[in-house]
């Protein structure tokens, strides 16, 4: 534990080339963190779907040994970026990335995964990738596997942080097919494809972390 310790210091002190960063990892990856810390499994295989810079995956590695963490996404760019991260930790844990488009879920290169975590994913692409998420993780997961994801959401019964409804509109202008999802429609949607919300999780900065499974 104290070499996967020194490997997520070592990380963030310094971005070797071609990576990317993004400062709200730094902000959201501990309290990410301390949720999949005592839900996922303690060992097996964890599918990162959008994995993006790579940032959460080389800090999620580094504290959870024991699991093999395998980033995806893509994005030509951000698979790079994953590589770089991955070479510059050297946590042999952590899987080379793979090039996996979330909307296809009948051709993910994983036939198989415990767990499958997307963060900040489902609001900047369309909602057909969502489909395809849900599709794809009712697909891989075994009976019991979580489907974890992390954002901000829109929720019927709760009033909507002034932030999120900005964030939303922004997004939208940017991209009319992105958006904050309702979470109704979230829950509609996994339903339809065998999988089940089992917990809600507010987090920081008006975010939700979302655990759904598969029964």
């Amino acid at each position: 534990m104290a070499l996967s310790r020194r490997s997520a210091q070592t990380v963030r002190m310094s971005a070797p080339p071609a990576a990317r960063t993004a400062p709200s990892t730094a902000r959201n990856r501990d309290p990410i963190l301390d949720v999949l810390r005592t839900r996922l499994p303690t060992k097996g295989l964890v599918l990162e779907v959008a994995a993006g810079a790579g940032e959460h995956a080389v800090h999620f590695a580094a504290a959870l040994p024991a699991l093999q963490w395998r980033p995806t996404d893509a994005d030509t760019e951000a698979l790079a970026s994953i590589a770089a991260w991955r070479e510059h930790a050297g946590l042999r844990n952590l899987l080379p990335p793979l090039r996996l488009d979330a909307s296809q879920p009948d051709i993910w290169p994983i036939q198989r995964a415990d767990a499958v975590v997307a963060i900040n994913m489902i609001h900047i692409s369309p909602w057909s990738a969502t489909v395809g998420l849900t599709a794809g993780a009712a697909r891989v997961l075994p009976s019991g596997g979580g489907l974890f994801l992390y954002g901000p959401f829109i929720e019927s019964d709760a009033p909507t942080a002034p932030g999120n409804v900005e964030f939303d509109r922004s997004l939208r202008r940017r991209n009319p097919d992105w958006g904050v999802r309702h979470l109704d429609d979230l829950v509609g949607l996994a339903v339809a494809q065998g999988i089940a919300l089992a917990e809600r999780l507010t987090m920081p900065a008006n975010n939700l972390l979302l655990v759904f499974r598969k029964p």
